[in-house]
C-alpha cells in the first residue's frame, strides 16, 4: 500500500466515526445510552422518533462500531461500545461550547427562562454529600437511576415530582441532576421545587461527566 492509499483508507474508517455523531438523533441516542443500557422503543420514545427511524440511527452507529447491541426473546438493547464514546460526546459538547456562539446563546436563555441559573459543581456536591448538608434529587427515569447514580441520591423522577413535593425536606438545599448539561429535566426539576418554596440548584454536569471525573458512583 503506497502512502496516498494509506492516507485515504484511514481517513476514511476517521470519517465513519464522525458519520456516527453527525446527525442531532444520533447524539441525543448517544446522550441516552450515556446513562445505561436501553431497548429501541425507549430510545425513540425519549428522542420522539419513530422505532424506525430509531433503528436506522442505531445501525449507523452500529456500522461504526460505537454501539453494541443484544437480543432479549423479541426486544433488542443498545449500549455504548466503551467509555471512549462518552468521552468524545463530552469533548464534542465542549468543543461546541467554545466555537459555536449559538449554542451559549440558546442555553442561556433556556436556562433564564426557567429561573434556574444558580448550579453546583460536580466536586463541590460530592463534598457536601460527605458533609450530609445537601439532599440530592436524582430526576431521571427510574430505569436509568437503577443502572448507575450518585451515591446518597433519591430517585424522583420529573414526572413524579409533583406527587413528591410533600415528602422533601424544606430546611436544607436540594440539589437535581439528570443526564448533562444539556438535559433539561433538571432546570425544570429545580423550576418546581422553587415554586414549592423548597430551596434548590441544579448540578452543572450530568452523570456522565461525574464518572469521568473519578467521582463515586452507586448502582
Amino acid at each position: 500500500m503506497k502512502g496516498r492509499e494509506f492516507k485515504d483508507a484511514v481517513f476514511e474508517q476517521f470519517a465513519r466515526i464522525a458519520t456516527a455523531f453527525a446527525a442531532p438523533k444520533r447524539l441525543e441516542i448517544i446522550d441516552i445510552l450515556a446513562q445505561g443500557e436501553r431497548d429501541v422503543d425507549s430510545l425513540a420514545r425519549e428522542g420522539a422518533m419513530t422505532v424506525a427511524n430509531a433503528s436506522r440511527h442505531l445501525q449507523i452507529m452500529k456500522a461504526a462500531r460505537i454501539v453494541n447491541s443484544r437480543r432479549e426473546g423479541v426486544r433488542m438493547f443498545y449500549s455504548l461500545s466503551d467509555d471512549d464514546v462518552v468521552a468524545c460526546w463530552v469533548h464534542l459538547q465542549s468543543l461546541a461550547e467554545k466555537r459555536v456562539a449559538e449554542v451559549r446563546e440558546i442555553s442561556r436563555m433556556f436556562l433564564q427562562e426557567r429561573q434556574s441559573m444558580d448550579f453546583i459543581s460536580a466536586q463541590e456536591l460530592w463534598e457536601r454529600i460527605q458533609a450530609e448538608n445537601v439532599v440530592v434529587l436524582d430526576v431521571r427515569p427510574t430505569v436509568e437511576f437503577e443502572q448507575s447514580h450518585i451515591p446518597r441520591a433519591l430517585s424522583v423522577p420529573l414526572a413524579q415530582l409533583q406527587e413528591k413535593l410533600p415528602e422533601l425536606p424544606k430546611n436544607i438545599e436540594i440539589v437535581a441532576y439528570c443526564r448533562g448539561p444539556y438535559c433539561v429535566l433538571s432546570p425544570e426539576a429545580v423550576k418546581q421545587l422553587k415554586k414549592a418554596g423548597i430551596r434548590a440548584i441544579r448540578l452543572q454536569e450530568g452523570l456522565p461527566e461525574w464518572k469521568q471525573m473519578g467521582l463515586p458512583i452507586e448502582y
